[in-house]
């Protein structure tokens, strides 16, 4: 299911900022120093202002409390104060489960019924908004230690958002927090910032078209794939992916007698790549004007296969024998059991796809092995990212980002080794997503093509032809289109035709082979 491709909008212009010394690890804490009042005094306005926002994952249930992780002043936030404060937060909402939620997800919080997901948030702090901020509005605090002034969304403010790019510039500690750059990087120290508004789960804020900041809103203790994985692949010869120049995490506090929890990843500066579009739109564009894609999508099949051998040389590979394998075929029934009781269109197809399920741990009962290995994880055309041709010719190339996998999946998870063919699984079903999108006459035919044209070229970099291991691709693809309709169905509803399309189709093949 691809995201909302990104948009790339106009400049700010250059905003003065106080320059960022190395900060001393007990600085910036003054607004925590009164956690208890704190919390209490912004617990209303989050209430209000957390559930509208589009990264918020806990859509359609009640907030019924929050918990302070930490609380540190990037900028003083001191009433009276002629330049604005920046508060950064991290904070628990406790809601409760979902219906039929079986994993969880955040700061690793669950009580009964009850979960808690870990947020970061950013705060500009003023006396009086000015009128070009005032969509940003979070509210007023009646009490506590910031009585009377006024909260909003720091990363609209060009000046605390050029802020966060010059803590990166100079790493260090702040309270909680930790700067760090990638020695032989040069980050400049004036970029003018500018926030990117079409991502759903994440912030980013692009910085001179030269880099971008990719914040992450709920976080978890461990290093985000977003980071490890590109951090891995910069130190191989693979530049399919754009190099990690900085980053900051969060050391979280001790819970209890057990060992001290990882890191929290707090977000990820990258090269921008100016002038690039990413394959989603690009997709649509070719059928807004019937063009073929086919050699687009051959060359990012031949792109894909690149990142994954890279993958398999930098990080530890496995492989799945019979007792992994059964295991992987079980926890896909447990998904499409879930959710067909959630959505009852499902239910006429459940049978039938569970047989793609067994044929795969038939196959794992019978001694088939399979290799399995980092990947991308979420991986679909709107992470893709075509650079432009050269000035002297030349057909551009293909980039992959956002290796965050799918932010609804536990981290651990998501840091586990698997097939790669599940990345490829996805790449496929976003063919099938442009085609319906971008109403082609005769949608499977055109997805047909594409899908052919992305598996020759991934067998043509990687010597392995994903359509000649049929059942675990249809596996796999079964699994996405089934998330796919729980997501369709709980978020747009008017898109939901479109992978059940595929679940007819996946359905009836009980040939146990996915053909293109």
């Amino acid at each position: 299911m691809p995201e909302a491709p990104f948009s790339r909008g106009a400049h700010h212009p250059p905003t003065a900022v106080p320059r960022a010394h190395p900060p001393s690890a007990t600085a910036g804490t003054t607004a925590a120093a009164d956690g208890g009042g704190l919390l209490a005094s912004l617990a209303p306005l989050l209430s209000e202002w957390l559930p509208r926002q589009r990264w918020f994952a806990g859509k359609g249930r009640p907030v019924t409390g929050f918990a302070l992780v930490s609380a540190t002043e990037l900028l003083p936030c001191a009433a009276g104060g002629a330049t604005p404060g920046l508060l950064h937060l991290l904070i628990r909402a406790q809601q409760p489960e979902p219906p039929g939620h079986r994993h969880g997800y955040g700061c690793g919080h669950r009580r009964g019924t009850t979960a808690s997901d870990c947020y970061q948030i950013l705060l500009g702090v003023r006396s009086v908004l000015p009128p070009p901020l005032a969509p940003a509005l979070v509210g007023r605090p009646d009490g506590g230690p910031l009585d009377g002034r006024t909260l909003y969304e720091a990363l609209c403010d060009p000046r605390l958002a050029a802020l966060l790019l010059e803590r990166l510039r100079v790493p260090g500690r702040l309270g909680p927090l930790r700067f760090v750059r990638e020695p032989a990087t040069a980050i400049p120290s004036v970029l003018a910032p500018r926030l990117m508004t079409a991502e759903q789960s994440n912030s980013s804020v692009v910085y001179g078209d030269t880099f971008i900041l990719k914040l992450f809103r709920r976080v978890s203790p461990g290093t985000n794939p977003d980071l490890e994985l590109p951090l891995a692949l910069a130190r191989t010869d693979c530049t399919r992916v754009p190099a990690p120049a900085a980053w900051f995490e969060a050391a979280p506090p001790a819970d209890g007698a057990g060992p001290r929890p990882e890191p929290f990843t707090l977000g990820v500066l990258q090269p921008y790549l100016a002038g690039s579009a990413d394959g989603w739109r690009l997709a649509l564009d070719a059928l807004a004007v019937r063009a073929d894609f086919t050699e687009a999508a051959r060359a990012l099949g031949h792109a894909t296969a690149e990142v994954h051998l890279a993958m398999a040389r930098a990080l530890p590979t496995s492989v799945l024998r019979r007792r992994q394998i059964e295991q992987l075929a079980a926890a896909m029934s447990e998904r499409l059991d879930s959710a067909a009781a959630a959505v009852p269109a499902l239910q006429p197809y459940r049978a039938a796809l569970h047989n793609a399920y067994e044929d795969l741990a038939a196959l794992g009962r019978a001694g088939r092995t399979w290799s399995a290995q980092r990947i991308h994880g979420d991986l679909h055309l709107g992470q893709a990212l075509l650079t432009a041709a050269a000035p002297g010719g030349g057909d551009g190339r293909w980039s992959l980002i956002d290796f965050e996998g799918e932010p609804s999946r536990p981290l651990a998870e998501r840091r586990r080794p698997q097939p790669p063919v599940r990345d490829i699984a996805g790449m496929l079903r976003s063919f099938d997503y442009a085609a319906a999108v971008g109403r082609h006459d005769d949608p499977q035919e055109w997805a047909g093509r594409n899908r052919a044209a992305y598996c020759a070229g991934y067998a043509e970099a990687s010597g392995s032809d994903p359509r000649d291991e049929p059942e675990l691709l249809r596996a796999h693809e079964t699994d996405k289109a089934v998330y796919e309709v729980l997501y369709e169905a709980r978020h747009r509803p008017d898109w939901l035709s479109v992978p059940m399309t595929a679940i007819r189709r996946l359905a009836t093949d009980t040939s146990g082979r996915t053909t293109p």
